[in-house]
């Protein structure tokens, strides 16, 4: 009886230029579609399960992939081949299948001869790549958490430590964490607590808890990426005039020098007054608003309209 071809390619549902992540993926995704442990009793899923390991057991090697690639689909009339170097006498099994079922079909057989074991079952013995089986199965790692992290602007402006409580589920126990807030901090940053996540499994480690940085309104300033925007009211005299007039930055007062005829919605750069750090900080930016009250008596109307006159003479 002849032996069959079997495209591996197709039996992964990936193209020949596929990548070795390629093919594990594709791998992964099947082998948990189809491993015995979730079809039970069901022969064709088990052999199809069959297929999918013996293809990626060539695709994801080098070596074999290779001399599959080599031989393709007119490998009978190509057995004048020289096999790879360490391949003469090996041989890839899976245990657990009983009565000496190698669990490759006789097309691998043919290619890669007979000799070493491959470890992992197809029933009860605990298949660890895809993760199934009450037997060898390996430690695991534990699920990534995320949580909400809500910080005043200062706080992410200044840094520093901060103690939290979590609560992992509704009637669950509360814990605390110190929190270590880098400065400038920005809206949307993750800070990572690693081994703070869901615990492992079988003695795995913890996943980690990740903290979305939040930073709530202020009553002063706005907030524009990394950048700090703060409005100032003038009046049209200080923009006509210019003025010095002292403005709150993050990291205290500074005076800010208004030039003469400033107009109305110019904006003036405080370097390095923002968030983020080192080559990436923002700046405070300051819009200039120009109040124009209302004339108060008499006296102040009489100023406006001799302003008014000056000006169109």
């Amino acid at each position: 009886m002849g032996v069959e071809y079997k495209d591996y390619y197709k039996i992964l549902g990936v193209d020949k230029t596929a990548t070795t992540e390629e093919i594990g993926k594709a791998y992964k995704k099947l082998a948990r579609k189809f491993h015995p442990d979730l079809n039970q009793g069901d022969k064709g899923a088990e052999e199809r399960f069959k297929d999918i390991n013996e293809a990626h057991e060539v695709l994801k090697d080098k070596e074999k992939r290779r001399l599959y690639d080599q031989l393709g689909p007119n490998w009978q009339n190509g057995q004048n081949f020289q096999r790879p170097p360490g391949f003469e006498n090996v041989r890839f099994e899976f245990g657990g299948m009983g009565g000496g079922d190698s669990g490759f079909s006789d097309f691998f057989e043919t290619l890669f001869g007979g000799g070493r074991t491959f470890s992992g079952s197809f029933g009860g013995g605990g298949f660890d790549e895809a993760g199934f089986g009450p037997g060898r199965r390996r430690p695991r790692r534990g699920q990534d958490v995320e949580a909400a992290l809500s910080l005043s602007l200062e706080e992410a402006f200044n840094g520093g430590k901060k103690t939290i409580t979590l609560t992992a589920a509704p009637g669950s126990a509360q814990r605390s964490l110190e929190v270590n807030i880098p400065p400038g901090v920005r809206n949307g940053a993750r800070i990572r607590l690693a081994g703070q996540g869901n615990p492992g499994s079988l003695s795995g480690p913890a996943g980690d808890l990740f903290l979305k940085v939040g930073i709530a309104a202020h009553p002063l300033f706005k907030l524009d990426d990394a950048d700090v925007i703060y409005d100032l009211h003038i009046p049209p005299w200080d923009a006509a005039l210019g003025a010095r007039i002292t403005i709150p930055t993050l990291s205290g007062q500074v005076s800010l020098n208004i030039a003469p005829g400033t107009g109305s919605g110019k904006k003036l750069r405080l370097r390095g007054k923002g968030l983020g750090s080192g080559k990436n900080k923002g700046d405070q930016l300051v819009r200039i608003f120009i109040d124009v009250p209302e004339p108060d008596g008499p006296e102040t109307r009489r100023l406006w309209e001799a302003l008014r006159a000056a000006r169109a003479g």
